[in-house]
């Protein structure tokens, strides 16, 4: 795993070494050995351009570690070159990203591209986008858009139970807003019926629950 981390962290460099020894080869041993620093080379820029650090960004978030994320996702300069499923995964990181940082602007920018980024290789993730769009317009206080977005997302299919049940509470926090208590308490017994487990949305369940049982519809 080291190695995998050195080689995808100073892919150019080796790049660069492998041409030149493939030209010494070329010049001074063998033909073979210089087709193969060749061959090598080719295919590790190839990955430099349509891959990138993504693989090691993606484990950086997995560990928790942001900062390290953010120090790996900059290294990649062509995000355009990036192969259409690791460019969609790419926005979508730097959506996060500014979002960790309450760059709401930037959050949005790049969960748009992601959602322009359209790869049947990877499935349908545009629920999944959608609905980040959707928590991006609800802090901007865009409300209405927000509960659009999120409606869309919910049709169009979010790929966890626990995003989803996230998708129906925040849905029906809306319409609470918006006095529809009978749609509130439809997208509540949705979210409830997903029996969701992480922490949080069990607490807002509990509170939202006691909230609905007093109002009428």
């Amino acid at each position: 795993m080291k190695f995998l981390r050195f080689y995808i962290l100073y892919r150019l460099p080796i790049i660069i070494f492998l041409f030149c020894l493939g030209i010494l080869s070329h010049l001074y041993y063998d033909v073979i050995v210089a087709w193969i620093c060749y061959v090598l080379a080719a295919f590790s820029l190839l990955l430099y351009f349509m891959v990138g650090t993504m693989r090691i960004v993606q484990e950086a978030v997995v560990e928790g570690d942001v900062e390290k994320a953010a120090i790996y996702i900059n290294k990649i300069k062509f995000p355009r070159l990036l192969f259409k499923p690791v460019r969609s995964g790419y926005y979508m990181l730097q959506s996060n990203l500014a979002m960790a940082k309450d760059n709401l602007t930037d959050a949005e920018s790049n969960i748009r591209k992601s959602l322009n980024t359209k790869s049947s290789i990877v499935g349908n993730i545009k629920g999944d986008n959608l609905l980040q769009l959707g928590f991006i317009q609800l802090k901007k206080g865009s409300h209405k858009e927000a509960r659009l977005t999120l409606v869309e997302a919910v049709k169009t299919g979010i790929s966890d139970k626990e995003s989803l049940a996230a998708a129906y509470l925040q849905l029906c926090s809306l319409e609470i807003q918006r006095t529809q208590n009978k749609i509130a308490k439809d997208y509540f017994r949705k979210a409830k019926a997903l029996k969701p487990k992480s922490e949080e949305l069990v607490k807002q369940i509990k509170i939202m629950d006691k909230q609905l049982a007093r109002m009428p519809g």
